[in-house]
């Protein structure tokens, strides 16, 4: 066989190659997708992220090598050497020193504390928010609560807004440093005071150190009274400007007379939510859920205790120990709220918006599907907006709907058709009736 047979298949044998169209037939048609304007500000930020990650392992690269290499620094201890690569990284990139050091800090977290997140940012999973949130939060914990949380925090950041995640980890974090809490909590309280800043223009700022709970209650009831002042058509002042007013006559005066009296029968309400069995305790049962006021956080059993013990100043929320369904608010209180309205903001516990941080107690409570729609006024229909979110939905081009059985999840549908479903901070179970073969006759 000549090279030409060998090559060419003649002779008989099977040839070694294919007509290019040999398998035209066989594929399938296929037009691949054009991306759209936001596609590219995406697969731009995607790309920031990678690049991001890149230089965070160069960074620290350049710092390794220069502590390993000190002879060219004169043998310097370490302080000097990292202090004169900041200067010189600073110089480089026209940036602070100071600006510099921190990103310096952020490497070093990341390529030898948490190198998970910079695998994440890397794959652009998560964004340079993302992880300077993950970091400062994580970095001033102790040992062994970080040791026991950071798998848990890895799965929170890969899935949230970053202000949604600073939000769960905080709560991750308290949930785990929960037995401490109030011993903790007691130390603080002794460093409360009240502190007087001025800053000019016959101004100044008076700064209030005092517990979280009183705080929340304080700064409520004098937004209620404000709200309520705010109704008169020929108030002019801002909701801001009222609360101030009302601080001052409450304070320095003592007397609220001139106000409306729909302003002067407003008492303070905070949200306490603790599994209701525990309140048979004393002492904090072990592995059972703490008690958590809205806006603030956990607070120390024996204090919940007492927030629950029968003070007309606190709605209620009991919740049952084991499906965590509400059992109780507590709704002797001004008008509103109503037990429904309570229910919603409950469960959401901020605006159901994409990423928003707004605190239900401070949206809109809206109708998912219109009441002019047919909609009705109930919990599968209800859901609080700030007004910001409220207005996108009515006139934004959006489209929002609860998605079934969820517990009061809200799907968004943007103008271009992409979907983003946005979680309540805390579910109301789902009941369903027996299927009626199961019934008895």
């Amino acid at each position: 066989m000549d090279e030409a047979q060998e090559f060419d298949g003649a002779g008989g044998s099977d040839p070694w190659w294919e007509p290019e169209d040999a398998y035209d037939d066989d594929l399938p048609d296929y037009d691949a997708p054009i991306p759209d304007d936001l596609d590219k500000v995406i697969e731009t930020n995607n790309l920031e992220s990678v690049f991001i990650a890149e230089r965070y392992q160069r960074i620290n690269a350049l710092r390794i090598g220069a502590l390993a290499d000190g002879h060219r620094y004169g043998g310097a201890i370490a302080e000097v050497v990292e202090r004169s690569v900041r200067l010189e990284l600073a110089a480089a990139l026209r940036l602070s020193e100071s600006r510099v050091q921190a990103m310096m800090e952020m490497a070093e977290a990341l390529v030898h504390r948490y190198p998970a997140v910079l695998e994440a940012l890397g794959d652009a999973r998560i964004t340079e928010s993302h992880a300077e949130a993950f970091v400062s939060m994580m970095d001033p914990l102790e040992d062994d609560v970080r040791e026991r949380i950071v798998d848990r925090a890895l799965d929170l950041v890969q899935s949230s807004t970053v202000t949604a995640f600073r939000r769960a980890l905080r709560r991750l974090i308290e949930t785990e440093r929960d037995q401490t809490l109030a011993e903790r909590h007691e130390q603080a309280v002794e460093a409360r005071r009240v502190v007087v800043e001025n800053v000019g223009d016959g101004m100044a700022w008076l700064h209030a150190y005092v517990p979280a709970v009183e705080a929340r209650a304080i700064h409520g009831r004098i937004t209620s009274m404000a709200k309520a002042i705010r109704k008169d058509p020929d108030e002019t002042r801002s909701l801001d400007q009222v609360r101030a007013d009302i601080l001052g006559d409450l304070l320095v005066d003592g007397d609220t007379s001139h106000l409306p009296a729909t302003a002067r029968g407003i008492r303070a309400t905070v949200f306490v939510t603790v599994p209701a069995l525990s309140l048979l305790e004393d002492e904090h049962p072990a592995g059972a859920d703490g008690a958590v006021v809205e806006g603030v956080g956990p607070i120390p059993h024996a204090r919940a205790r007492e927030l629950c013990g029968g003070s007309k100043d606190w709605v209620r929320v009991l919740t049952h120990p084991e499906t965590g369904m509400v059992l109780s608010v507590g709704r002797d209180r001004y008008e509103p709220p109503k037990m429904l309205r309570d229910l919603v903001a409950w469960r959401a516990d901020r605006c159901m918006g994409p990423g928003c941080g707004m605190p239900a107690s401070r949206c809109e409570v809206d109708h998912t599907l219109a009441w002019v729609d047919g909609g009705e006024t109930s919990l599968a229909n209800l859901a609080p907006l700030c007004k910001g979110h409220h207005t996108i939905k009515h006139h934004g081009g959006w489209r929002i709907r609860q998605v079934a059985a969820s517990g009061g999840a809200i799907e968004w549908t943007s103008p271009s058709g992409r979907q983003y479903v946005v979680q309540p901070e805390r579910r109301v179970p789902v009941f369903r009736p027996a299927d009626a073969s199961d019934a008895p006759f």
